[in-house]
């Protein structure tokens, strides 16, 4: 039997039940500064940066991020999530190439492969949500010791999967327990040294602290929809033929904007929940995330992405501005037929180069975007989530044996291409 698992265990220090919170201590303005060098690289390589800026963000967050005093470290570097990028791609491409082929052979079927290429690429997803999971373990260490996992890849991809089936049978309805027996699975293989991981949690206490979310989910698009036919009939016939529509996306928008604020309490229920399962021997964890702390970083990221694109579109808007006034072009000059023909002379005579200006506008916002949604989603999630953490029998990591080896990054270059990777 292992000393560490055992009740009441006292470290070598002479402490018991130690009880620490963990800091982190970040500069916004450090990883604002690496996300813009990030993008301009990005933009420079066709995008091949993006590896080498995810492992700097990572051991930004990672460096930052003490327990109990102890910071944590990254190990992985960009040139390993390139490999298994290429790998990944090695996999991936041969079957989007055969889709693409029978697609020109034969449209029906195509539509008919269509469904059976989704489910593939869903299995294949968790395939490699935990072939990257393990990466990302193998290349964490902290006081010295790496994190580990074992287990099958493949084996949970079935999981996955078949609990998926069940979950969309039931509406949505078998959710916490799907996720109770993903995260079982998961933290049965996950070690730190030798100190084995498990999952407390069960889906029974998941359900009922959402369980008013999912009612809500169904009733509300339902009600507001129901509403909308409700309001067209009222006027008549003729009316319902042109309103309809407009009144059913207007209700669709309404639903989506309500869906911000229970999508945020639902996150917060979902890691309090996670996080009060965890287990490494004796040490757990808790958190005191709030609904409404979630809401408010939600808001802060759709603020600054509005705001971001804003001024880019009126960035682009001055130039195009400049550029009439450069050409000597007003308003009734634009209207005229002589204009109409010098502006299609101008652009067949400059059409790559339009082609080319119009792509990186582009691709800018997209890093643009990319920027703020980083910026609050990955590190504003985690120092809100850190800040929140407290960690309970810490002296149970205090006698750990180093063990475990780290593991290649093809799972994460798998992941990465079918835009699953996460953190």
């Amino acid at each position: 039997m292992n000393f560490l698992d055992a009740p009441g265990l006292v470290s070598r220090s002479g402490q018991a039940n130690k009880t620490a919170s963990v800091q982190f201590s970040g500069r916004p303005g450090g990883f604002l500064g690496l996300l813009t060098k990030g993008a301009l690289l990005q933009l420079v390589t066709f995008g091949f940066y993006r590896f080498w800026l995810t492992t700097d963000l990572r051991r930004h967050l990672w460096s930052n991020t003490s327990i109990g005093g102890d910071a944590l470290e990254y190990t992985g570097r960009g040139r390993e999530l390139l490999i298994g990028f290429l790998f990944a791609l090695a996999i991936i491409g041969p079957i989007f190439f055969i889709y693409f082929l029978v697609g020109i052979e034969a449209e029906r079927a195509r539509a008919f492969l269509s469904l059976p290429l989704y489910l593939f690429l869903y299995f294949f997803g968790q395939f490699a949500i935990y072939r990257a999971r393990r990466y990302r373990l193998t290349r964490t260490i902290w006081r010295g010791v790496r994190f580990w996992m074992q287990g099958s890849g493949m084996a949970y991809a079935w999981k996955s999967f078949l609990w998926a089936l069940l979950v969309g049978v039931t509406l949505g309805l078998a959710l916490p327990w799907r996720e109770a027996a993903l995260e079982r699975y998961k933290m049965q293989h996950t070690f730190y040294g030798d100190l084995q991981g498990r999952f407390v949690g069960n889906g029974w206490d998941f359900f009922k602290r959402g369980v008013w979310i999912w009612v809500l989910a169904l009733l509300i698009p339902a009600g507001m929809i129901g509403a909308g036919f409700a309001i067209a009939m009222t006027k008549g016939s003729r009316v319902v033929d042109r309103d309809l529509p407009a009144i059913i996306g207007g209700l669709y928008l309404l639903a989506i904007i309500l869906a911000v604020p229970f999508y945020a309490k639902y996150k917060a229920i979902e890691m309090k929940w996670w996080v009060a399962g965890v287990r490494f021997g004796e040490l757990s964890l808790t958190s005191g995330l709030r609904g409404r702390s979630m809401l408010w970083l939600y808001v802060k990221m759709s603020f600054f992405g509005w705001l971001t694109m804003l001024l880019v579109a009126l960035l682009i808007a001055a130039v195009a501005w400049i550029g009439a006034t450069a050409l000597h072009l007003n308003f009734e000059y634009l209207n005229s037929e002589e204009a109409k023909v010098r502006m299609e002379e101008l652009f067949l005579a400059y059409q790559i180069p339009i082609i080319v200006v119009g792509a990186l506008f582009y691709i800018s916002l997209l890093l643009i975007f990319g920027i703020v949604q980083r910026f609050f989603l990955m590190r504003g999630y985690w120092k809100l989530v850190a800040a929140t953490l407290t960690v309970a029998h810490l002296e149970a990591a205090d006698a750990v044996v180093a063990k475990g080896s780290a593991v290649s990054g093809l799972g994460e270059g798998l992941a990465d291409g079918l835009d699953v990777a996460g953190f």
